[in-house]
């Protein structure tokens, strides 16, 4: 079984006050949710789900609920491999779909989750670069959401786009397989240790905005 996440919360945390502590919080608090599903008679079902969505709208990459059930079953490593690379694939023509025949939806989808500045600067490398902006994507921290809205939005020839999301997600899913095969219970310890971080910087952009609307002149 995946080791169960600590309930434990940092001192500085619990200071905050409660609408922030409770933005601070909430990608763990959506990780221990994953867990549940991840150690659950369904975890294969819902690690499809979660890697059809994330393709499109959901916040949280499938890793973090692959990487666990590959500790409780490594033998099954490559074959969850699959169904994220299978998910994902599917989901990436549907956020792709959403950008091609409902632009405004997809751009407003863009703008609720927070990459609607990204999309421009996105599409220009797409016009410079096409396809293989969708393979270096794999190394670079640009949500898949938004390289496939983006690229249905740009009305990028769907076959390039389906093999470039193929080749990226199946390296990335598969890596990540072989790298928990191989190094174990660290990873996943390492990746529990950066929500809290996560959630904070979401608080302290908050704030600057915050401050910054009431410094700019009206």
């Amino acid at each position: 079984m995946s080791k169960t996440p600590s309930s434990e919360i940092p001192e500085f945390v619990k200071r905050l006050p409660a609408p922030l502590r409770t933005i601070a919080m909430w990608p763990r608090q959506l990780y221990v949710w994953m867990m549940k599903i991840a150690a659950g008679p369904h975890a294969e079902k819902g690690l499809f789900a979660i890697s059809f969505a994330e393709s499109s709208f959901f916040p949280l990459p499938p890793d973090l609920m692959l990487a666990p059930m590959i500790l409780a079953r490594p033998d099954r490593a490559y074959r969850f491999a699959l169904v994220c690379t299978i998910a994902s694939l599917l989901g990436a023509l549907f956020g792709y779909a959403i950008g091609y025949y409902f632009e405004p939806v997809g751009r407003s989808l863009l703008q609720f989750l927070g990459y609607g500045d990204r999309l421009s600067d996105f599409q220009h490398l797409m016009q410079q670069y096409g396809h293989w902006v969708i393979l270096i994507k794999g190394f670079l921290p640009i949500p898949f959401k938004l390289v496939t809205i983006a690229s249905g939005l740009g009305k990028m020839s769907l076959l390039p786009f389906f093999l470039s999301c193929a080749a990226t997600r199946g390296a990335r899913f598969f890596l990540v397989a072989w790298a928990c095969k191989r190094f174990g219970p660290q990873i996943t310890e390492q990746l529990e240790k950066r929500f809290y971080f996560v959630g904070t910087v979401v608080v302290v952009l908050i704030v600057l905005g915050i401050v910054a609307i009431k410094l700019i002149p009206h």
